[in-house]
């Protein structure tokens, strides 16, 4: 178990990381006020996950929480630059972000149904797909 509880908060760090970084390199694409706001938001709350994982990560190890790799960076950088070359709508950014987000919420619901983590992992794990599915619907809108 104590290894399942590692890997699951080594995921989803990993997974707010990439959210983080996918709203910052889209974030000066946006003319939108109200889009604006709406990625400043989901920023803040893939920073405060982030952060929350860093703080219960010592009690299942000694290490820090995986983040993602340079070339994971590089990589979703180019992809939002290439995709956006021609088009920055709100609809292709709403787009290129809904596809990562429904990313994050595979990878969680995959890790909630195994059920092989603590109350405390498995509470961080859902809160992290409640705040994926909540940015689904709103990004939705924008479309």
């Amino acid at each position: 178990m104590e290894k399942e509880n590692i890997n699951a908060l080594d995921e989803i760090h990993k997974g707010a990381c990439m959210g983080m970084d996918a709203v910052h390199f889209t974030l000066d694409k946006v003319e939108d006020d109200e889009l604006k706001k709406v990625l400043e938001k989901m920023y803040n709350d893939y920073e405060s996950l982030a952060k929350h994982v860093e703080e219960i990560y010592p009690d299942y190890n000694d290490g820090q929480p995986h983040e993602t790799s340079m070339m994971t960076k590089a990589m979703t950088w180019s992809g939002i630059e290439m995709k956006t070359l021609t088009d920055t709508s709100n609809s292709k950014i709403a787009e290129l972000l809904l596809q990562g987000v429904n990313m994050g919420i595979i990878e969680g619901r995959k890790i909630l149904n195994k059920k092989n983590i603590d109350e405390k992992v498995n509470a961080i794990i859902s809160k992290y797909v409640t705040m994926q599915e909540t940015s689904v619907e709103v990004l939705k809108s924008y479309l």
